[in-house]
């Protein structure tokens, strides 16, 4: 005898997410990320970046990577129309960095140095890498956008210890 949940895998119908909210947070964050801050630029000329760790390769041919970004983020807009976006890879030293540009404040940029990359996007000083983005394609999924861009230019600080962030708490990896 099959329980429902298998006879509605068998019969191709969804079975309702029966998944508590809190332990799932919980469990994804007890996986280990890197961090990143995803910049662009607005219609005006204006710098935007947001803190994620859900950022990652999907395909090396031809070079594209994905981040997601909640529905709901107040940068969602120019990241959905801008024709470039930067993915930068944070340094350990910089998690007060992350937390700034993961927490809505009126000035994010205020008294930090950044140079423009293709298209004009900011680039932090001070990363483990960059990767210059032309968007590629946005994808939606649930309650976030997909954003997949095509790596266009790179730049990498491989001697740089990257940071880390696992259940709310910054980190390095400790070479052997």
């Amino acid at each position: 005898m099959t329980g429902a949940g298998e006879k509605a895998a068998q019969q191709g119908t969804p079975e309702a997410s029966t998944v508590d909210r809190s332990d799932l947070r919980d469990a994804l964050g007890s996986f280990a990320t890197g961090i990143a801050i995803v910049t662009s630029i607005d219609e005006t000329g204006t710098p935007v970046g947001v803190t994620v760790n859900s950022f990652s390769s999907v395909s090396m041919d031809p070079p594209l990577v994905l981040f997601c970004l909640d529905r709901g983020a107040f940068s969602l807009p120019t990241f959905v129309s801008a024709s470039h976006f930067a993915i930068n890879i944070l340094e350990s030293a910089q998690a007060e960095l992350s937390k700034r540009f993961a927490t809505p404040m009126a000035d994010k940029w205020a008294g930090l140095r950044w140079t423009a990359g293709s298209g004009g996007i900011p680039l932090i000083p001070g990363c483990v890498a960059w990767l210059e983005c032309a968007r590629h394609e946005v994808i939606e999924a649930g309650d976030h956008l997909i954003l997949v861009g095509e790596v266009m230019r790179v730049r990498n600080e491989a001697e740089r210890d990257a940071l880390l962030y696992k259940r709310g708490r910054y980190g390095r990896f400790v070479s052997a």
